[in-house]
């Protein structure tokens, strides 16, 4: 453990994956800024159902929509909170928080000065030609919330099932997820959205 990770080990490691806000010309709808209270809930309640206390930490990346939403989830219950972005701050926010409509950006640096920020280049190094920066940024997460062991694990991720717009993303972390815990709390938005 870290000098940078203030009294006992978490009981639990609340690890988030989940999809973005869609971009304004999004052509096939996936997370519609209006389904944004939705998801809250859905998060909430799954906390609630992991059982996470004060003093757990969770992880997840800085994105607009899922990540963010879980963030203050997390940090609401005096939570401990890692963000995991995979690139320099500037790139990540034009790629995953700038181009969505609304406070986003605000979003994000507000959740950030509550959190422990990893800059995937920065800690890990370059990228080398076989790797990508969204699955080697999920690696890395899942990693990090193995640190307490395994069993503390539980992976909440907010998907629709399929697979995504690239490498890496929700479908990714989930594959990767269920080799490590049996605790999975997947929120299904094709069953959310209604």
């Amino acid at each position: 453990m870290s000098t940078s990770e203030p009294g006992r080990p978490p009981r639990t490691v609340a690890l988030f994956s989940g999809h973005m806000i869609d971009a304004p010309d999004r052509k096939a709808p996936r997370f519609p800024s209006n389904k944004e209270p939705i998801a809250a809930a859905a998060i909430t309640n799954a906390l609630s159902e992991v059982g996470v206390q004060r003093g757990d930490l969770a992880i997840c990346g800085g994105a607009c929509g899922g990540d963010l939403i879980f963030a203050e989830a997390c940090l609401a219950r005096g939570m401990r909170l890692e963000l995991y972005i995979p690139f320099e701050e500037t790139t990540f926010l034009a790629n995953s928080v700038d181009f969505a409509e609304g406070n986003w950006h605000e979003r994000y640096l507000a959740v950030k000065s509550r959190a422990q920020l990893h800059i995937m280049p920065d800690e890990l190094g370059p990228l080398s030609a076989d790797e990508n920066a969204y699955e080697r940024n999920n690696q890395w997460m899942l990693k990090q919330a193995s640190r307490f062991g395994d069993e503390k694990i539980a992976f909440i991720c907010l998907w629709n099932g399929e697979g995504g717009d690239g490498p890496g993303g929700a479908h990714h972390l989930m594959e990767e997820a269920e080799r490590k815990t049996s605790r999975i709390y997947w929120l299904d938005t094709r069953t959310l959205w209604g």
